[in-house]
């Protein structure tokens, strides 16, 4: 039987990467651990020009595909140029060399993909031509009145874990048809490449329902809280004393480094951090024990084993992961290096 191999990769569409796919047949026996190149016309993606269209499409993360089932494949692909350099588009290039410069530190992620769904126009569960009821009674809730969604939520859950992919959890969030999920601990590369492919499942899900899914970092404005991607970080050193952990925080807000991170968090990031729902405002860095308010939070029970991670709570839920992961592993570890705690 025939392979449908789905090739997935992130565009050049501006300011907000999009992702894309197309199905390559494969014949039965092919050798699924040594996919073939394959190439598409980045005139049509916001990546290329007319007069030069042809970019190449690499294999990098390979999974099994949970809808079409059976031996297809999901193909992950980074976006090269036709002489095999990477395409400006191809943020995980960058990544890939910083993660391998700071491999020595062991670096963990868990990001906090938060995201909203909507049907039509408005977020689903909000009534038309209105608003439902005022937050508060939405995270983690139950019941047909409070709870939006919940099947398609479900269904992408499955699809994860059939793919093997990195999930560790999910929950309904604070606005009615918010729902986040959870993808580590993983290493820099592991992660983002595990929540691209979530993402994408999220959004092809969806699609069966008639639904949207949405990762606009203020979907609903007003007093509504917006969509993040709250990104939990920690090195071997981290993990093994506090005081590497107040290292890396205090990186994290040294001299040209809040701005440096904030402004590569997200299209829209402003409107989401405004020191209000649970946010520390975008021009202001903070970090504190148990502070939800703060840019970068030290979990309460790390404080009190002294050791273990912390969590940057800038990003936006449209952030690159390959990005915050870059940032986050050549601030911190390269601090950490500095100050002799790896």
């Amino acid at each position: 039987m025939s392979i449908k191999a789905e090739y997935i990769w992130t565009d050049g569409t501006q300011p907000t990467a999009k992702l894309r796919s197309k199905t390559k047949i494969l014949p039965d026996g092919a050798d699924t651990a040594a996919l073939p190149e394959w190439g598409f016309d980045g005139s049509s993606t916001n990546q290329a020009d007319g007069h030069a269209s042809d970019l190449v499409l690499r294999p990098v993360f390979t999974c099994p595909d949970p809808i079409r089932g059976g031996a297809h494949l999901l193909v992950l692909c980074e976006v090269d140029h036709v002489d095999g350099t990477p395409h400006p588009s191809n943020t995980r290039a960058a990544l890939r060399a910083v993660a391998e410069e700071h491999a020595d530190q062991e670096a963990l992620f868990g990001i906090e993909q938060e995201y909203t769904f909507f049907e039509g126009a408005r977020p689903l569960g909000f009534p038309e031509g209105g608003f439902p009821a005022p937050q508060g009674g939405y995270y983690c809730g139950v019941g047909a009145d409070e709870v939006f969604g919940r099947e398609i939520v479900e269904k992408h859950l499955d699809h994860c874990l059939a793919a093997g992919l990195g999930v560790s959890g999910i929950n309904a969030e604070v606005m009615p048809g918010q729902w986040e999920f959870q993808i580590g601990p993983l290493s820099p590369l592991e992660v983002s490449d595990h929540m691209w492919v979530a993402r994408w499942l999220l959004f092809r899900t969806a699609e069966e329902f008639g639904v949207s899914a949405t990762l606009d970092p203020k979907p609903a404005k007003g007093d509504w809280n917006g969509a993040g991607a709250h990104t939990n970080f920690s090195t071997r050193a981290m993990r093994e004393g506090y005081d590497a952990i107040i290292t890396a925080c205090d990186a994290l807000g040294a001299e040209g480094k809040p701005l440096e991170h904030v402004r590569a968090y997200g299209a829209g990031v402003q409107e989401r951090l405004t020191g209000a729902h649970e946010t520390a405002p975008w021009d202001e860095y903070t970090y504190g024990v148990s502070h939800r308010g703060a840019s970068v939070r030290i979990p309460w029970q790390v404080e009190r084993d002294k050791k273990g991670y912390i969590e940057d709570r800038r990003p936006n839920a449209n952030v690159d992961p390959y990005v915050v992961t870059r940032l986050m592993v050549d601030t911190c570890c390269t601090a950490l290096a500095k100050a002799g705690q790896v």
